[in-house]
């Protein structure tokens, strides 16, 4: 049965269990989430181990795992098995050991699959077996231009308020890695009362990010073809190039590059945060963009950033050329 995290959580704190889970997909902050969580709330610390076994799939073989979930619990209601990077053991012996064991499982035992980077085969009967008496909770997947609004989301669950453009500015930054992303929001949280709110000067102070020299603040500078801010932005760039390296500023400002295109093309431009996935309040910037690059202009600029980046990793880099005086060159040119 499919169910999303939220549907998996209620059930487990009213008691309510699966014989079998499997967590799988893309997104790794949920799977390990939802792990944790079963780590931590379903066996009572005290009698952890007696009752709750943890492997990791490079180790064992299935029919490990099934002999594991035979056992019956010693102090506790179930017995709680937890299979982390389940993807490394191999489908054969999910299909051989697990497939017959769901036929009729152990009552007392849970067995948590912590399946990353993939998914099994829906076609596959083992899948099919798990999907009949168990639970499915495939992770969603956050791209890039959500991350913003699941920082906010995020926030709110923990009784707080991001600003939209602190919201961004840690998206920038730290992209969408999840578990980074929560892991330098986790900073912040005991700095604030309930529902207060997250502002840039905070994550400046906390987490170290320049609410003023950030890809974010570059692309806007971009945008109303700045000179001189964006010169200020590169060379606060150059100068510290671990902070900003330029492999992750290029894919910031493709994207961006790219929304504006698809600005231009909007028939109506009510829709633009929607469709641009972003907070209304920047749909102003995207717009003065707009106005600043015709079409024809973008598409140059994004064959600036296509040799920039060849560049950057030693193709047609003549002589000993940083980062730093590629990316300043590249935004000479993209400005003027």
């Amino acid at each position: 049965m499919a169910m999303t995290e939220k549907q998996l959580i209620a059930d487990i704190q009213a008691g309510k269990f699966a014989p079998v889970y499997l967590i799988t997909g893309e997104e790794n902050y949920y799977i390990d989430k939802v792990s944790d969580y079963f780590e931590e709330h379903v066996i009572d610390e005290s009698v952890r181990d007696f009752d709750l076994s943890i492997m990791y799939g490079r180790d064992v073989d299935m029919l490990t795992v099934i002999n594991t979930a035979m056992r019956y619990p010693l102090m506790s209601p179930i017995h709680l098995v937890i299979v982390k990077e389940a993807q490394d053991i191999d489908i054969k012996q999910w299909e051989k050991s697990l497939e017959p064991y769901l036929a009729n499982p152990q009552q007392q035992s849970v067995i948590v699959f912590c399946y990353r980077h993939k998914k099994i085969d829906k076609r596959k009967s083992v899948y099919k077996a798990i999907d009949k008496v168990g639970v499915v909770y495939e992770t969603p997947k956050v791209y890039d231009n959500q991350v913003p609004a699941w920082i906010a989301n995020e926030v709110a669950q923990h009784g707080m308020k991001i600003g939209d453009k602190a919201a961004v500015l840690i998206a920038e930054s730290l992209g969408a890695d999840l578990g980074k992303v929560a892991n330098e929001l986790s900073k912040l949280y005991p700095l604030l009362p309930e529902g207060g709110t997250i502002t840039e000067e905070l994550v400046e102070n906390q987490i170290g990010i320049s609410k003023d020299y950030n890809v974010f603040e570059l692309q806007n500078a971009i945008g109303r073809r700045d000179p001189v801010m964006c010169n200020r932005i590169v060379n606060y760039f150059a100068a510290n190039p671990k902070k900003n390296p330029i492999q992750l500023v290029l894919p910031v400002l493709y994207n961006y590059f790219l929304k504006v295109m698809f600005y231009h093309q909007l028939e109506n431009k009510s829709d633009a945060a929607k469709v641009l996935g972003c907070a209304p309040s920047f749909v102003r910037d995207y717009a003065v963009a707009a106005s600043n690059y015709p079409l024809g202009k973008l598409a140059t600029c994004i064959g600036y950033l296509y040799d920039a980046d060849l560049r950057s990793k030693g193709v047609r880099n003549s002589g000993n050329v940083t980062d730093g005086e590629i990316l300043k060159e590249l935004i000479f040119k993209v400005i003027h």
